[in-house]
Order: structure tokens, then sequence, then C-alpha cells
């Protein structure tokens, strides 16, 4: 298994997570208006697989799933990778990518909640007062003022969005709980080959065989998706959580959805809603009064 990293090394490896993850947002907008929501996140499983398959093998980290872990790698694949990918992908056929990224990174509210009540996670003063932050965020997002009832596509973009967060808490609640055998890096390969399969029997039976108009912007896209977004920000984030603190991870991850605003702007001439950042403000400060007061969220973002 690789030693940890330098303190240099590991900062310059979580700009990169931050780069890719918040920049994966609009990516896939772009990606969704050329192939199916289903295929698309099919693809981006079966590159990253690809491209993991030898960082682990180099590592020492490739290993056959041991029995105990067969449970946190089909909930991973089905609940993150299979349901919160392909979920966010829909959405944005039909939301801003700004917007869809608000809405996912409400995921810490719901984990909280999932927490206390599945796992007995004691709901403190900071995680209560992250929590209804949190939600005065959300509440922002679906103001009237900001978001028109009259849009039924717009309303289901967005409820497709939540439900990915719902998914995607689900899930972290769900490997809080799990007694780890090897290590999350060790397994994440069988969890986008899971996930590569299962979205590819899924895209067969919803959508039929993919045609795809492929070109040189295109493959582009795909491929820095699987590659740079899924297979290096997992090998990145395995290096960095073994020589950064939790806590500093944790916080410093947050800079990731503030990206994905300002490079969707960027790459898809998004305009830059004033609601947009007073609810990303809220939701993001709810997460780091819930970080500080000892519920850092480890997550990875695939």
């Amino acid at each position: 298994m690789a030693a940890g990293l330098s303190g240099r090394g590991a900062a310059v490896l979580l700009v990169g997570i931050v780069l890719a993850w918040g920049t994966n947002w609009p990516v896939t907008k772009l990606i969704v208006q050329d192939i199916s929501p289903l295929w698309a996140t099919a693809l981006r499983c079966a590159i990253a697989a690809a491209g993991l398959a030898p960082l682990l093998w180099a590592s020492g980290d490739f290993i056959i799933p041991r029995r105990g872990d067969l449970p946190v790698v089909f909930c991973t694949s089905i609940l993150h990778l299979v349901a919160f990918s392909s979920l966010v992908a829909a959405g944005l056929l039909f939301v801003p990518a700004g917007r869809a990224i608000v809405l996912g990174y409400t995921t810490p509210i719901w984990v909280a909640i999932g927490a206390a009540l599945f796992l007995s996670e004691a709901i403190t003063r900071w995680r209560l007062l992250g929590i209804v932050a949190g939600l005065a965020g959300l509440a922002v997002i679906f103001n009237p003022q900001s978001l028109n009832w009259n849009d039924s596509r717009a309303l289901y973009g967005s409820g497709l969005i939540l439900l990915a967060a719902f998914c995607w808490a689900g899930n972290i609640v769900y490997v809080r709980a799990h007694t780890w055998i090897s290590t999350p890096f060790q397994l994440v390969f069988w969890q986008v080959l899971l996930a590569s399969v299962l979205l590819s029997v899924m895209a067969g039976l919803v959508d039929g065989a993919p045609h795809i108009s492929w070109t040189p912007r295109l493959a582009g896209l795909t491929l820095y998706s699987g590659i740079v977004c899924t297979a290096f920000a997992n090998w990145a984030m395995s290096m960095v959580n073994r020589s950064l603190p939790a806590v500093t991870t944790s916080l410093c991850l947050l800079a990731t959805p503030l990206l994905g605003i300002v490079s969707a702007t960027a790459i898809l001439n998004e305009p830059l809603e004033p609601s947009l950042f007073l609810a990303m403000a809220l939701i993001i400060g709810g997460i780091a009064f819930g970080t500080l007061g000892g519920g850092a969220l480890r997550t990875k973002t695939v």
C-alpha cells in the first residue's frame, strides 16, 4: 500500500480533486446533450474501471473483495454510482448545472438526519445549526422568485437532483455503519465495474443500443469525466485521506460546489444568479458548522 504524501503533495492533489469534481457537473451537462444519461453514466464508469485497474495494481491495492465487504460494494454501486450519478445526469437535462450543484450538495443535511435516525448519532448544537442553515439554503432555491413553479421541466429536474442527494446520503449512512475489511480505495474498482454493468443493462432496456455520433469534443469530454473526474479523483482522494486530517480535507472540499458554479458560468455561459450564491453560502456554512462541530463528512463524489 502506498505511503502517505508530504503536506505539499497532498495539498496539490486536493486542489486537483476540487478541480475535477467541480468541473464534472458542467462537463456532464454537455455530455448528456449527445448521450442519454444512462449510457453516459455507464461509459463513465467503464472508463473509470479501466483507469483504476492499473492504478490499483501498481500500488499493490488490487484485491478480490472479501465476503464481508460485498454489501458495501453493492450499496455504493447501486445507491451512489448507479442511482446518484444517473439521476444527476438526467436532472442536468432540465436544470442549469449551477442549480444542480447546489441541490446535490444538500446531501450532508440528509446524512445528519439519517445518521441520527439509523445510527443513533447525536444531533449536536452545531449539527442542528448546520441542518437549519442547509434547509434555509434549500428554501432559497425553491423560492418562487428563484424557481418558476409553473415550469414542470425545472421542477422535474430539481426533483431528480434532490432524489439523487437522498440516494447519496443513504449510501454515506450505510458506509458509516459498515465494518471495513479492505480500504475504500481497494474496493472502488469493483464498485465502478459493477455499476458499469448494471447501467449498461438498464440503458439497453430503457434506451436501446447506443447510437452516438462521436466527435473529438464528445470523446474528450467523456474521457475527462471517466479518467480525471472519477479514476484520478478517487486515487487522489485515497492518497489525501492518508496524509491530511479529516477536518482539513472536508473543509477544503467545500470549495468544490463554488468552483462548480463558476465553471458552469465559464463553460456553459450560465448566469451568475445571486440566489444561487446565497443558497450555496447557507448550505456550505451548514456543512462547515457540522464539520467543525465533530461531524466531518468523508465522502467521494465520483
